[in-house]
């Protein structure tokens, strides 16, 4: 939701009509107001309609108990005058804001994007607004520091899109009265978690590998100090223990398609390599064009498997098989979990899993010989 403030000139009395129209004494002391940038008060508005200003209030809060003639010339007033219910005085009465607070880290990646216009759009069909605090460096500091932020600017609960363990920091103290919840993220009881099932679709991606009949797999990582990258990384490590293979040593990158572009390089040139699961669908988009620069042909020469089911991943050369995240289910959740700590029911314990799914298309083939 986005709040807009106009503020009027400064100057004279304004003693002319709208549209050739003059207005009356007190809709002309009202508007002079507005002119010089003051709010429009009940009392104008009580004013002007000829009634007191407790009964402007019940109009205002919905109150059955005005009569309906009483209620059209107070609302008729309101349009007159331009009046504005001021939602933060009712809102400190009600002791709720109807306002979800969002922290996040970056919106450069596809996930966080979908993710934050999940929790939007479902933000918005609860009847709430979201207000968004992007942090620069994910520190304890910097995310300590946009809780308090939000605090003071009373929102109802905080949702926080970041890969962060910072959270579960012994000396780590929210503001008072804050309900939290998390996406995607190994954080304690204190808070309730939304994710994707990385370990399932980590392990459906290694296991369509190995079903095709390829020795091992290969691992494209995301940055060491991920959450989403560790645990597609432990999940794809031990899918290939279980099964009796070898575990190459995996290759990191930093989610970018350049990064899984150097990353790939190396695999490229490794002629064992016939199978690579990629941590992202970025990088995947990397690793296609070093083994292409290799001379190394997709699927015949190596098999690829992305993460995330991207927009453009069906129009990568090949079409991209992928893990497909259900994004605006993560962020319907976060929004539904938030509103059910709000109101104090009862949640199950530990994490929300959200099912992934594999997308098979022509990046992936047997091996050939």
């Amino acid at each position: 939701m986005t709040t807009l403030c106009a503020v009027g000139h400064n100057g004279g009395d304004v003693r002319h009509g709208y549209g050739g129209v003059r207005m009356s004494e007190g809709a002309e002391t009202a508007a002079g107001a507005r002119g010089r940038g003051a709010r429009v008060s009940m009392a104008d508005v009580a004013r002007r309609a000829g009634v007191s200003s407790q009964t402007v209030s019940r109009v205002s809060n919905g109150s059955p108990s005005v009569v309906p003639r009483t209620r059209e010339r107070v609302l008729a007033a309101m349009r007159e005058l331009g009046y504005r219910p001021n939602s933060a005085a009712r809102a400190l009465k009600r002791g709720e804001f109807r306002t979800l607070g969002v922290i996040v880290f970056t919106l450069s990646t596809t996930g966080n994007v979908r993710t934050l216009e999940a929790i939007a759009t479902s933000a918005a069909q609860e009847g709430y607004a979201i207000t968004l605090i992007p942090v620069a460096v994910p520190s304890q500091d910097e995310v300590l520091g946009a809780f308090t932020r939000l605090g003071e600017l009373a929102v109802d609960a905080v949702i926080v899109i970041m890969e962060v363990h910072l959270l579960d920091a012994a000396d780590f103290r929210l503001p008072p009265g804050l309900q939290v919840v998390v996406a995607d993220s190994e954080v304690d009881d204190r808070y309730g978690v939304v994710d994707t099932d990385q370990i399932s679709g980590s392990r459906d991606a290694v296991e369509h590998l190995l079903g095709l009949g390829h020795r091992t797999v290969h691992h494209l990582a995301g940055p060491a100090e991920s959450f989403f990258a560790e645990r597609r990384a432990r999940s794809w490590r031990q899918t290939l223990q279980e099964r009796g293979r070898p575990v190459p040593a995996p290759v990191n990158g930093d989610w970018s398609a350049e990064s899984g572009y150097r990353a790939g390089r190396a695999l490229a040139a490794d002629p064992e390599c016939t199978a690579v699961f990629a941590a992202n669908d970025q990088m995947a988009l990397g690793l296609l064009r070093a083994l292409h620069e290799q001379g190394r042909s997709v699927p015949g020469d190596v098999s690829v498997v992305g993460f995330d089911d991207i927009a453009e991943a069906g129009s990568f050369l090949p079409p991209l098989t992928t893990i497909r995240q259900d994004f605006a289910e993560v962020g319907r959740l976060l929004v539904a979990k938030a509103l059910r700590r709000l109101r104090g029911e009862a949640e199950d314990p530990g994490a929300t899993l959200v099912p992934t799914e594999l997308v098979v298309r022509a990046s992936t083939a047997p091996p050939r010989g």
